[in-house]
């Protein structure tokens, strides 16, 4: 037998063993990877893909017209440094965040509260406080909120029947913002039912406990509610901060895409989208989304850091 019968008879004999164990690794997972076919499919195609390719053009010069051009780190150098809207879309959107997530988490946590001392038709009212949650991002209830502050508005209307002249909220640089903010708060809903449930958790006998030992209510919301109710006043933070930081619909609508009477109401979202869309410089678009990006995942790891601090789980 030569030496190259043997090596072939190796192959043949090593084939069978590759091929079963390929078929059995199909066998086995095969219906798993089956069901996950759209999800993987949408997160390569629809989100790391343009997520790569979005990396890649914001070290590029791309107008839609022309190849992109390697420009190296330009972009980001002409941002810190040569940049004027840039740095008031972030001064604006960390105003904005900073006022919207703490109002709308204690009005949803307070009104949450209302609700967990039981009452008839709760379904209902949770219903009800929810809907603004579902329609506030909607461009319907943008445009009405615009009507409402018009200088003509609703708002406006109900300040004169008390003899009040209200200012234009809107075009006015020095309310425009606040407008945006109460349209957040506004959109409590979701925070408010999750807050509900997490309440729910929290044991009655606690309470009667704590009354029995003289505590008063105002005690027992810092030193029972609160410590145990952390952990999902932490993932409210974290979602609607995020979302805050991501807040466009509003802001575009209000301002009719121009950021607001001296870029008052600016946030980083509409004046990415207005670098990309308005001027077509598509690769500084992808380095201000990159920003966002890195802003977010900051914000992100020190909340997670902070936690031992002030989170408090069962164990």
């Amino acid at each position: 037998m030569s030496a190259y019968d043997a090596i072939e008879g190796g192959k043949s004999a090593a084939r069978p063993e590759t091929s079963g164990w390929l078929a059995r690794a199909i066998h086995r997972n095969g219906a798993g990877y089956l069901f996950l076919a759209p999800w993987l499919i949408g997160f390569f195609c629809l989100t790391l893909g343009p997520a790569l390719v979005s990396l890649y053009l914001s070290f590029t010069d791309f107008d839609l017209l022309t190849s992109p051009e390697f420009v190296g780190a330009q972009n980001y150098v002409r941002m810190v440094t040569a940049d004027a809207k840039f740095a008031a879309a972030i001064r604006v959107t960390l105003v904005y965040v900073a006022l919207s997530v703490p109002l709308k988490l204690a009005f949803a946590l307070a009104i949450a509260m209302v609700l967990n001392r039981g009452m008839r038709a709760l379904p209902a009212y949770r219903a009800i406080f929810y809907l603004p949650s579902l329609l506030g991002t909607s461009v319907a209830i943008a445009v009405l909120w615009r009507q409402l502050f018009a200088a003509d508005g609703f708002v406006n209307s109900l300040l004169a029947t008390v003899g009040i002249e209200g200012p234009s909220w809107i075009s006015n640089p020095n309310y425009s913002l606040y407008t945006l903010v109460v349209l957040s708060v506004w959109q409590f809903g979701s925070p408010m039912i999750i807050f509900l449930a997490g309440l729910r958790q929290i044991p009655a006998d606690m309470y009667e406990a704590a009354s029995l030992d003289g505590a008063s209510s105002r005690r027992q919301f810092l030193r029972i509610t609160l410590p145990l109710l952390s952990p999902v006043i932490f993932f409210n933070v974290v979602i609607q901060t995020i979302e805050a930081f991501k807040a466009f619909t509003p802001a575009f609508i209000i301002s009719g895409g121009s950021g607001g009477p001296i870029n008052s109401t600016l946030f980083y979202t509409l004046y990415l989208y207005q670098e990309a869309f308005s001027y077509f410089r598509m690769g500084y678009a992808s380095a201000l989304a990159w920003v966002l990006v890195i802003i977010i995942a900051i914000f992100t790891a020190f909340s997670f850091l902070t936690t031992k601090y002030w989170v408090h789980y069962d164990d």
